[in-house]
């Protein structure tokens, strides 16, 4: 009888034995979820890049410039004497206004107050980060940012709702060089 007990065990320890299998899943997904999320996107962008231009087209009195990111804008004050824009690192000081493409003011420049910003340091919305590197100081200009550039799809949980592009009116006010930065320009 100790022999079928120890026979037993034995079987059983080298059937169990046999290895790692792996794990199935449980659900196959097709991908198809983040090809329809892209699809979203891409028409909402156009849609949202329609309207710019149709903006842009009412608006004969100012010439827009379209940035290398995505948002168009134009100067209402521009400074000639000063050649210096932001760079990574520059403490910069500015007030800016956000609006809907109506025209209707969402956050005013007074409600804001005015802004202190670490370049590419410290969290802004992707549009403003950008379009604060595209100014001189005493400059002031208006841009136009698709919902992408704004606060995309979540909104800012506030005023700023899903996907809504947004009309932004920036005055850079001062730049605090970073000395580092200061030798590398006039290296070049």
């Amino acid at each position: 009888m100790k022999n079928c007990i120890l026979l037993l065990i034995t079987a059983i320890f080298f059937v169990n034995c046999g290895g790692p299998e792996p794990r199935r899943p449980v659900k196959v997904t097709s991908g198809s979820f983040f090809k329809e999320s892209v699809e979203r996107n891409k028409v909402l962008l156009a849609q949202e890049e329609k309207a710019m231009q149709k903006l842009i087209e009412r608006d004969s009195a100012n010439e827009y410039v379209h940035s290398s990111t995505g948002s168009w804008y134009y100067y209402e004050t521009r400074n000639e004497q000063y050649e210096y824009t932001p760079q990574p690192d520059d403490l910069v000081s500015l007030t800016y206004a956000l609006m809907t493409f109506e025209g209707d003011t969402i956050y005013s420049q007074d409600e804001i107050g005015v802004f202190q910003y670490k370049v590419d340091k410290q969290e802004l919305f992707p549009g403003l980060r950008n379009s604060v590197k595209l100014l001189k100081e005493g400059e002031t200009a208006v841009f136009l940012f698709p919902s992408s550039l704004g606060f995309g799809y979540h909104g800012d949980n506030n005023k700023i709702g899903v996907n809504v592009p947004l009309k932004a009116r920036v005055t850079l006010l001062k730049i605090e060089e970073q000395h580092e930065n200061v030798d590398e320009i006039e290296s070049e």
